[in-house]
């Protein structure tokens, strides 16, 4: 027992040396909030920005009153509670694409940066322009203690709103773009026309418009490079590019790239923005045989009269065509010149053209193609045309004499009386 109360002594003596939790009462502080624009504020028409702005509290309190029998708020005067930051586009050319933004609490002495996706407008003039920031939030005004255990909270809400200041670049700005096709078709070259006006507010020097190909569009530039020189604010030019199109095209419209670099007033260089237009491509150029297929005989030496229509829809030039003779036909004259054709204009060319004794009467197709040059004066050879040529067998007694049967009855013949002469030799 007197263990025991030893041990609840000692108990009570150790509860009496710890002194009470002492309070605190902060007077005399408030939130103070700025904001900036973290990183660059300088952009460029149409560029697509994450804004990055930093809110930072720089609020204190003043004094503190530390007592044992004060009961410490829950909150410090200069805390900015419940903060939500809304960025506005204001008198700016550029699109806020972010909603208001709710950050929660802000601390004296601390900083939140949210980002804002902004959208610069493409056809914004150069300038400095102000965005109006909004900050909404409360803080505790006064802290009422009116008991020892009980505590009255005064929260004030609080609006301001912060000005940032952007810089838009001058810039050219392409619009509008137009094109259209000039002796453009599937497997040649020709031109595409463009219209472009500067509606931004740069005036370019020494300008250059560019034509670049879209992807892995079968409209390819050649000749990619037309100088403007200087290429004020509102002017418009028409420009010629050349372009090659695939042979693996279809006849229709194809995307390219257009856009100017230039040297600004203060000797940089600069880009415009890249416009994609699209540009019509016309039929590949292309030929048909339009004559009645020919009949001829074995062992005849003919001339063969094809005639060629152009059934694409360009006109060709000095166009030659070229008939290739296989077995059983042979000719040392196989090229026959054409001329300049229009579309649905045709020629007639001739061929000299020897048929073999021995010819099965049957049609036959002979491979011809076509040598031409295109508007842009371009060497093209046409896609292999089949002529077709009819062998029959011969009339009267030809006919006769050169039928298979009547050879192989022939033939018998002279193989019996041969083989008869032999055996009667032998029995002389």
């Amino acid at each position: 027992m007197e263990y025991r109360s030893l041990i609840a002594l000692i108990a009570a003596l150790a509860l009496l040396a710890v002194p009470a939790m002492a309070g605190e009462m902060q007077l005399f502080g408030s939130p103070a909030l700025s904001a900036a624009i973290s990183g660059t504020n300088e952009f460029t028409p149409g560029q697509d920005v994450n804004l990055a702005v930093k809110v930072q509290n720089t609020g204190q309190t003043e004094v503190t009153i530390v007592k044992s029998s004060i009961i410490t708020a829950k909150d410090a005067p200069n805390t900015a509670k419940l903060l939500k930051v809304t960025l506005l586009a204001g008198d700016a050319p550029i699109t806020v694409k972010t909603d208001p933004q709710m950050v929660g609490d802000l601390l004296g002495g601390n900083s939140v940066t949210p980002t804002f996706a902004v959208k610069i407008s493409k056809y914004a003039p150069g300038g400095v322009y102000s965005l109006p920031l909004q900050l909404n939030y409360q803080y505790l005004n006064t802290a009422d203690q009116v008991s020892t255990d009980m505590v009255r909270y005064w929260y004030y809400t609080e609006n301001i709103t912060i000005p940032l200041d952007i810089r838009i670049k001058p810039g050219v700005t392409l619009d509008p773009v137009t094109a259209r096709a000039d002796k453009l078709n599937v497997g040649t070259e020709g031109y595409i026309i463009a219209t472009i006006t500067n509606a931004g507010s740069e005036h370019a020097r020494n300008a250059v418009a560019k034509l670049a190909r879209n992807g892995l569009s079968p409209l390819i530039p050649t000749d990619a490079s037309v100088f403007l020189g200087d290429f004020g604010p509102g002017d418009t030019r028409e420009i010629r590019f050349r372009a090659s199109v695939s042979t693996s095209a279809a006849a229709q419209d194809y995307p390219v790239d257009i856009y100017v670099e230039y040297t600004n007033p203060a000797g940089d260089k600069g880009t415009s923005d890249t416009v994609t237009v699209g540009v019509p491509v016309g039929e590949e150029i292309d030929f048909a045989v339009t004559s009645p297929v020919p009949q001829v005989r074995p062992g005849q030496k003919v001339t063969l009269e094809v005639t060629y229509e152009n059934v694409g829809s360009a006109a060709v030039r000095s166009a030659e065509a070229r008939i290739s003779a296989v077995d059983p036909f042979t000719s040392n004259d196989d090229t026959a010149y054409l001329g300049d054709m229009a579309p649905g204009e045709s020629r007639t060319a001739k061929y000299e053209v020897t048929v073999a004794s021995g010819a099965t009467p049957k049609t036959y197709g002979l491979d011809s193609e076509i040598r031409y040059r295109d508007a842009l004066d371009n060497s093209q050879i046409s896609d292999t045309i089949k002529v077709q040529v009819e062998v029959v067998e011969s009339a009267g007694l030809i006919g006769v004499l050169t039928s298979p049967v009547t050879i192989i009855i022939i033939l018998a013949i002279l193989g019996g009386g041969l083989y008869y002469i032999l055996v009667h030799r032998k029995k002389k």
